[in-house]
């Protein structure tokens, strides 16, 4: 059950994002599936930390404020090792949309970690790297 439950909380997680068809991306649902002390982390094309709050709010208004229309990111592959309450995982991710009404695709690699909470499984962390 817990690989199961960690892919819908992936596909959630990749879902918070997406703004295509006019519908208004959830990012603030990202608050609901981290723990509070998250960490979060970018390697490329600049590294930086992030805590949840400080990774929310230009997202929020990126996808809000008809910059970024059209977007949604995706898994293409990705391996999970789950032992007890505790798991991670490294996939292959995609992404598209249009930016500055410029259409762009692109991907790249993340690793989720997450722990199981009373309240059910939840990010712990979680970094990136995109292709550049």
């Amino acid at each position: 059950m817990s690989k199961s439950e960690i892919d819908l909380l992936t596909a959630e997680f990749f879902g918070a994002f997406d703004n295509r068809d006019g519908k208004p991306a959830d990012v603030a649902r990202i608050r609901r599936l981290m723990l509070p002390g998250g960490v979060i982390v970018s390697t490329n094309p600049n590294f930086t930390a992030y805590t949840v709050e400080e990774f929310i709010e230009p997202r929020v208004r990126l996808l809000a404020d008809g910059r970024l229309v059209e977007f949604s990111e995706w898994e293409t592959s990705e391996r999970t090792e789950v032992v007890g309450d505790i798991a991670s995982r490294f996939g292959e991710y995609r992404k598209s949309g249009i930016l500055d009404g410029e259409p762009f695709e692109g991907g790249g690699t993340k690793t989720i970690q997450f722990v199981r909470t009373p309240d059910g499984w939840r990010i712990s962390a979680f970094a990136w790297h995109d292709e550049v």
